[in-house]
């Protein structure tokens, strides 16, 4: 039996009505060395909080560091007992694997969850996350769940995390097959990137974060993108300097972004997932062989594929965009963009993951981006070839 609306008068409703407002503040800073004993940046961002008492801090490493930096867990203990008026260190420091499979893994986030209970970390201590993009979103998430929120400074290591995933709002792990199905919005007490850490990065790591760079270039900043495409060969060479203009511009794009938008998605929205609905799918398709940045780059390349044949970009504005990734060194072509099925599966996930109407952003120019609600399944089919026709002549 359907309600009838028109007999709502009948009952007698009351309510009280709630409107507030909360205001998000933290700062991301830039720094060398960060453990060296000589940098009180770590230091004086816990020391700003006013409170005199040396704070309680854990500090979660990703595993993948350690190969490069065998001394940090030490500096991190160091770093503690130098600066002891400022914080005290709980626990010894503790160690997570490294890349998209810890994301994959609850029995991390469980003892994450149980070192915050054992070493008394509350509200107003520090849970330290060090590492890549994948490590801080599993961290992030077990800060954020624990006591409802305790208080976390994000370490960035890779190019990505600290241009992209480390400094936002969002953390995550992954759960039936589908990426980031667990989440919060939380933000960060303070984002602290280190540059010494990307001197020692693997190569496709220091490229994967430029593909970020240049999603939110070609989306909202055309001057942003021809920088990248003039330093393309700098970039490759691992020029450090331009590296740090890169990230720079890079974080303060995602930021202005996040201040001015709707940086906890409420709206069915979300521009600075330009190439992310493929790329998602891609990483669950390759069992997360691919990494985030290079399934990204293969993502920008089909959505600007696809702009191009909806008579949005020119030629010219295409054969650029690819260019300028494949000189990267970016792969643009995999099989499984061939499984579409598959594929196009990831455009349902990308709406259930946001909730509302379906919602890409596409390129009407380099530098403007433009939101769809409908998608030509043959016209991206067209795209995937497209894709795949210019990556045999590279």
């Amino acid at each position: 039996m359907m309600f009838d609306v028109q007999r709502k008068a009948q009952f007698d409703v009351q309510s009280i009505s709630q409107n507030f407002a909360v205001s998000f503040n933290y700062e991301i800073y830039f720094t060398d060395s960060l453990f060296s004993l000589k940098n009180a940046t770590l230091a004086q961002v816990i020391a700003f909080d006013g409170e005199r008492k040396p704070k309680k801090i854990i500090a979660v490493v990703d595993g993948g560091l350690l190969e490069f930096w065998p001394d940090l867990l030490q500096q991190i203990t160091n770093y503690a007992k130098f600066y002891a008026e400022v914080l005290t260190l709980a626990v010894e420091p503790i160690v997570v694997p490294g890349g998209e499979a810890v994301k994959n893994d609850p029995l991390l986030l469980n003892k994450i969850h149980q070192l915050v209970e054992a070493a008394g970390i509350c509200r107003h201590s520090y849970v330290l996350g060090i590492g890549g993009g994948a490590v801080l979103d599993l961290i992030g998430y077990a800060a954020a769940t624990a006591h409802r929120g305790v208080r976390l400074i994000r370490i960035p290591t890779t190019v990505l995390a600290q241009n992209d995933s480390g400094i936002g709002v969002k953390n995550g792990v992954n759960a039936f097959g589908k990426k980031n199905f667990l989440g919060t919005f939380a933000p960060p007490y303070a984002v602290i990137n280190d540059s010494a850490f990307l001197s020692t990065l693997c190569d496709r790591d220091w490229r994967c974060g430029i593909a970020e760079a240049i999603k939110v270039a070609l989306i909202k900043d055309v001057g942003f993108f021809d920088f990248i495409h003039e330093h393309t060969t700098a970039l490759v060479r691992r020029d450090m300097d331009t590296m740090q203009q890169l990230i720079y511009r890079c974080a303060q794009l995602h930021l202005e972004h996040i201040a001015g938008g709707d940086p906890f998605e409420k709206g069915s929205s979300r521009p600075l997932d330009f190439g992310h609905w493929a790329a998602h799918k891609l990483e669950q398709l390759t069992d997360y062989n691919l990494r985030h940045g290079e399934a990204v780059a293969i993502g920008i390349a089909l959505d600007s594929t696809y702009s191009y044949l909806l008579g949005w970009l020119t030629y010219a504005e295409w054969q650029q965009i690819l260019n300028t990734l494949a000189g990267l060194g970016f792969k643009l072509y995999v099989p499984e963009l061939a499984a579409t099925s598959s594929l196009f599966a990831g455009l349902t996930e990308f709406r259930e993951h946001l909730g509302g109407e379906l919602t890409l952003t596409l390129l009407q120019h380099i530098g403007k981006g433009v939101e769809v609600h409908e998608v030509n399944m043959s016209l991206y089919q067209q795209a995937i070839s497209l894709v795949h026709q210019f990556g045999k002549y590279l």
